[in-house]
């Protein structure tokens, strides 16, 4: 059996994370997505959301088997926990390959790392990202 993971913020979720995880699926028999606490997110703007109502959303997904709570100290601790075969990263997550592969490897953990494809809107008014949902709110209601 091959385990994936794939791990993100997943904040308003919407078709772009569906099609993430979907795609992570697809590389393997087991998807665990591992949803960032608040706390950790660093490289954008704080989540709208709680981590707990975010984990539960990612985990009503089909495509996902597992969804967990990512370490509040540590984002390797649930990797070790769940020891992948395969990290999926998202298609325009900000994360370096040779890095992680680095951090994974001194930490023994023996896993490739893939990344989904991306995914263009289908229709004029789709939105692919939390940042152009939350403008579309305040240009809307703000």
């Amino acid at each position: 059996m091959t385990r994936v993971v794939a791990q993100g913020t997943f904040d308003l979720l919407h078709p772009g994370h569906v099609h993430y995880l979907e795609d992570a699926a697809e590389h393997g028999d087991e998807l665990h997505a591992i949803v960032a606490r608040s706390d950790n997110v660093t490289h954008k703007p704080k989540p709208v959301l709680s981590d707990r109502q975010r984990r539960d959303m990612v985990a009503a997904l089909a495509a996902v088997d597992e969804a967990h709570l990512g370490d509040t100290d540590d984002i390797f601790v649930p990797i070790e926990e769940i020891a992948p075969d395969v990290i999926v990263l998202g298609f325009d997550q900000h994360h370096d390959e040779t890095a992680i592969a680095a951090a994974l490897a001194d930490r023994g953990i023996d896993c490739r790392i893939e990344r989904a494809s991306g995914r263009d809107p289908r229709y004029e008014d789709e939105l692919l990202s939390t940042g152009d949902i939350v403008d579309r709110v305040l240009s809307r209601r703000g």
